[in-house]
């Protein structure tokens, strides 16, 4: 047990709230919005809906975004709470290290920093094919006249030198110049949504409704049975678990809680916002051209401009062409915005390198941590293939936004305690207190189940009735998730035993959540609060862990070699330099002296 001691030490809210940041609070709502938009809004609105519409649903795509957009909004609704509670830098990193213990934070944290690091590269890998592409391919050529690496499946074949530069460009600039930065990244992101607004505008002029409802005989073989779903309402599920990889970056606004004017306020408010913009970016874009371009025509590698072209306006396919060189910058500003901050968090607590998280004086950024950052991300977009990496932004953002879902609940229905500062010696009394919680918990456990006593208050044992049904959970829809996706045939064609285990299954989860919501819960005041709860985080903790369960091997294998690395760190380093370490200790001994003197005085 002394092993496990360490890794589930925690902070509480009173003294996460009471630490004094040194970041500078100069972001508005309106800069936060602007950054959920940026951040999100990138590649994924000039290339999914010609990917998803083609290959996967056809006009269906709209109905794909609209899932899409739901179990992200669920998403949103736990990072809105928590961001009400616990309006600090590090996102889903300090709302683990404040709900489920230590060594949880740090896999999220160092989950989050490959999501950035990995994400950003792409994007300003992205940024310089795209660039490339629109001149003629001279750079390309320019690199391989340096020097041409043999192809293999992960590394480039070349060096591209622009990856880099603009990459470590934006560093600096986020690193010298926060507020200008900001400033800059909300006037690309106007652009980017004044293109959206401009194509679908223009396209509306050129609506064809048949293009929603083509017979079966027009269109190709491999294009499904037209009409407005041809591959089924499975296609358009398919298409969904696409999508939400383009709803996926609104987490930078709950990154940035210590540089907010009033976060409480702020957060909940730009997290919805920047989510209901993008989906309706992508919903007016998805229907324009499926609209004005029958489905199985579009193309997947630049749908925008290429339809533009085929009606017509070729004068607007520049705009757009051009548009897009925008839409990208001002994803790859927000984007790299938050990793220093996740960096500096978890450096302040003593789990990296500290001189990582020091903030300098004058700019109030941290600088080494954000040029250390950006560098590795230049790397990364210069020198490797990304293809092979981008299910791993997938794999880190779900299991977070897991983690922020099942700390909602249990932060909800948890016993607050009004727990002092950790440097006083009043915390050892804190201390007696949790021990005896859990000796009452053990014994009433059982008959608290469904609150058979009418508790209306939370105390240790429906406080830890909550943490057992949420494993349990979290146990059932990683086992209902498994089914689903490997005897989907046998779903579909309605196979009596599979429907049979998955009705099961779906009981027992039901049972569960009633518990939970038989409960007493936490009735204090928030600026912000996720509502039908414990229903809305039960779905999103859900939807993540199925869209998990659907990411190929490879995936996992290159997700267990990043987590090998931190481990090694964590390890090595993080757990013995833990700033929370200090604080157990110091109340370890202060127990055992408090012992020893009531001991004295009884003898």
């Amino acid at each position: 047990m002394r092993f496990f001691k360490p890794l589930l030490r925690q902070k509480t809210l009173k003294q996460v709230n009471g630490e004094e940041s040194e970041l500078g609070r100069v972001l508005s709502t309106l800069d936060l919005t602007a950054l959920g938009v940026g951040c999100t809004l990138g590649v994924g609105v000039y290339v999914l809906p010609g990917i998803v519409a083609k290959e996967l649903a056809g006009p269906g795509v709209v109905i794909s975004f609209f899932i899409a957009a739901v179990a992200s909004i669920f998403a949103g609704l736990c990072f809105a709470e928590f961001g009400a509670r616990v309006p600090k830098a590090g996102s889903a990193y300090i709302y683990s290290y404040v709900t489920v213990g230590e060594f949880v934070a740090f896999i999220i944290g160092w989950n989050l920093i490959m999501e950035y690091i990995i994400g950003t590269a792409s994007v300003a890998r992205g940024l310089s094919v795209y660039i490339d592409t629109l001149i003629g391919n001279p750079m390309e050529t320019f690199y391989r006249d340096i020097y041409e690496l043999n192809e293999t499946d992960i590394m480039s074949e070349y060096f591209d030198i622009f990856a880099f530069v603009v990459s470590f460009l934006v560093t600096l600039s986020l690193a010298f110049g926060q507020k200008e930065s900001v400033c800059l990244n909300n006037l690309l992101t106007f652009l980017n949504i004044s293109v959206v607004l401009f194509v679908v505008i223009l396209g509306s002029l050129k609506l064809d409704f048949k293009n929603w409802n083509l017979e079966k005989e027009k269109v190709p073989p491999w294009a499904g049975s037209g009409g407005f779903l041809p591959f089924g309402i499975s296609g358009a599920i398919k298409g969904a678990a696409t999508c939400f990889y383009g709803y996926v970056g609104f987490d930078v606004i709950s990154t940035s809680g210590e540089e907010v004017e009033n976060p409480q306020k702020s957060i909940p408010i730009s997290i919805i916002t920047s989510l209901v913009i993008v989906f309706l970016a992508y919903f007016g874009l998805s229907s324009v051209l499926t609209l004005i371009w029958p489905y199985y025509l579009q193309d997947v590698d630049a749908p925008i401009p290429y339809v533009l072209d085929e009606i017509g306006f070729h004068w607007a396919a520049w705009i757009v062409a051009i548009g897009g060189i925008f839409g990208l910058l001002a994803s790859l500003y927000s984007g790299m915005f938050p990793l220093p901050r996740i960096i500096y968090s978890m450096a302040n607590d003593g789990l990296l390198f500290r001189w990582l998280g020091k903030v300098n004086s004058k700019y109030h950024t941290p600088v080494v941590g954000t040029v250390v950052s950006g560098f590795v991300t230049g790397i990364m977009a210069s020198m490797f293939k990304l293809k092979q990496l981008v299910d791993l932004v997938s794999l880190g953002t779900l299991l977070a936004y897991t983690l922020v879902a099942v700390c909602v609940l249990v932060l909800r229905y948890r016993e607050e305690i009004e727990s002092p500062q950790l440097v006083t010696h009043d915390y050892v009394e804190h201390a007696h207190l949790i021990s005896k919680k859990i000796r009452v918990t053990c014994d009433g456990i059982i008959k608290q189940y469904f609150n058979t006593r009418k508790f209306t208050i939370p105390s240790g044992t429906t406080s830890a009735v909550v943490v057992f049904n949420v494993i349990v959970y979290s146990l059932l829809c990683l086992i209902l998730s498994v089914v689903l996706v490997q005897y989907e045939e046998n779903i579909l064609s309605a196979d009596p035993w599979t429907l049979s285990v998955c009705g099961i299954l779906i009981l027992f989860m039901s049972i569960n959540l009633f518990s939970t919501f038989l409960q007493p819960s936490d009735t204090r005041k928030l600026h912000f609060k996720v509502p039908l709860v414990p229903l809305l985080p039960a779905l999103s903790i859900f939807i993540n862990i199925y869209l998990m369960v659907s990411l190929a091997i490879i995936t996992w294998i290159q997700f267990g070699i990043w987590l090998l690395i931190g481990l090694i760190i964590y390890f090595g380093y993080g757990i013995s330099h833990s700033t929370q370490k200090w604080a157990t200790d110091r109340v370890e001994y202060e127990i055992i002296r408090s012992d020893d003197e009531a001991h004295s005085s009884w003898t």
